[in-house]
């Protein structure tokens, strides 16, 4: 049941290509604008580019993040989600990994091109091809209880990045961390145990968290 529930929200995103293209459009010029508007100094860009490329994809998956359940509640097929024989958190857990399929694994796809234009050495963008592997799914597990609480709500993107952003803090400060670690080419172990507990944690929460959320959102 849950591989059907995965493989449908694929197709159904599929269908709708802006869905995919907006976040990834929104990335990629992020990170051109910043060497132009700073300027091509190697060294400047590889000091930014930690910041830089994890601010742009936190904002990206915001952007992308009001549509995990907007559909099924316009259509009202989220009602008929909770009367499935499977447990609600189990439905939700199926669809956090579907968005992250579609929004967060499109940008670790596009982090060679993002380590180029800001100037990093290959080390430099293995350790943030790995945050951002281990991290963009975190972020789609802590948007997700947000989302479920401002489904029913209209314009509900002010108010979904005021309940997520602070939540991604320790993810950002982290993650940034790792990746200034990497251009001293110093250990970054720590750092990855530390990213690799909160996506450990907000996977196993998150689900029954959003299930909550969208049982109070419906009544």
């Amino acid at each position: 049941m849950m591989r059907r529930i995965f493989l449908h929200e694929l197709r159904v995103v599929f269908r709708k290509g802006a869905e995919i293209a907006n976040p990834l459009w929104f990335f990629l010029i992020v990170i051109t604008l910043f060497p132009l508007g700073i300027g091509p100094e190697p060294q400047l860009l590889a000091r930014i580019a930690p910041g830089v490329i994890w601010v742009a994809a936190l904002l990206a998956s915001l952007l992308a993040m009001d549509r995990l359940f907007r559909d099924d509640f316009q259509d009202g097929s989220l009602e008929q989600l909770m009367l499935l024989p499977i447990p609600l958190p189990m439905v939700v857990l199926a669809k956090v990994t579907a968005h992250w399929v579609v929004t967060g694994l499109p940008l670790l796809i596009l982090s060679p091109l993002a380590a180029l234009l800001l100037g990093m050495d290959f080390y430099g963008w293995q350790v943030m091809a790995l945050t951002l592997l281990i991290g963009t799914p975190t972020l789609s597990f802590l948007g997700a209880p947000g989302v479920g609480l401002t489904v029913g709500l209209r314009r509900s993107g002010v108010l979904l990045s005021l309940l997520v952003l602070p939540l991604t803090i320790p993810l950002l400060i982290f993650a940034t961390a790792a990746m200034d670690a990497a251009s001293m080419h110093l250990p970054v172990d720590g750092y990855m145990a530390i990213l690799g507990a909160l996506l450990a944690g907000s996977a196993t929460l998150s689900p029954f968290a959003t299930a909550a959320a969208l049982r109070v959102s419906i009544q």
